[in-house]
């Protein structure tokens, strides 16, 4: 069987999933791994994306769940969905660099915000991107997410959220309604 056409199984990640969280994360962001995918933020932020204290974080937090998505028993995605009251947010979301291009971003994401519709009853799912990633907000846009103009300071300093290559990151907050 083509593992491409293989299902996808979601799951809520636990304590003995975040290594393997991890270094995923870390692939589809950081480093010369991360740059056979297209998500790649390697040229604007070195250091790490995240470290197993700030997964665990997410995979204990009440209101919040670390959503895994595996292949034929191998994780190759992952995305955090938090009840916020009205509205989720989405974010740590990660596909294998290889795995890239397939559609599979499309699928989960699609499924995460029927699960943050269904399981708490939001009308909107939020997220922040770092402002300059013109691709990946055309690629959420796309999805029928709209920028909101609202930005919040990169931790500039805080080496857990990596090391910037310039002067003018931000994080902007996107928002889609769930209706």
């Amino acid at each position: 069987m083509d593992t491409a056409d293989s299902p996808l199984t979601y799951r809520d990640a636990t304590d003995a999933d975040v290594d393997a969280l991890v270094a995923l994360i870390e692939s589809a962001y950081r480093g010369d791994s991360s740059r056979a995918g297209w998500t790649t933020e390697a040229d604007i932020l070195q250091g790490q994306r995240t470290d197993p204290q700030g997964v665990l974080e997410v995979v204990k937090a009440p209101d919040s769940r670390l959503l895994t998505v595996e292949r034929e028993g191998r994780i190759v995605a992952c995305c955090q969905l938090e009840h916020r009251g009205a509205h989720a947010y989405f974010g740590m979301f990660a596909v294998s660099p290889a795995l890239q291009g397939e559609g599979l971003g499309k699928t989960i994401i699609a499924e995460a915000e029927r699960r943050a519709r269904e399981t708490w009853g939001a009308t909107e799912m939020h997220m922040t991107v770092i402002s300059v990633r013109e691709d990946l907000i055309a690629w959420y846009e796309r999805r029928g997410y709209r920028r909101t103009g609202e930005t919040t300071p990169f931790p500039y300093g805080d080496e857990r959220f990596g090391i910037p290559q310039r002067d003018d990151l931000r994080f902007e907050l996107l928002v889609k309604p769930l209706a």
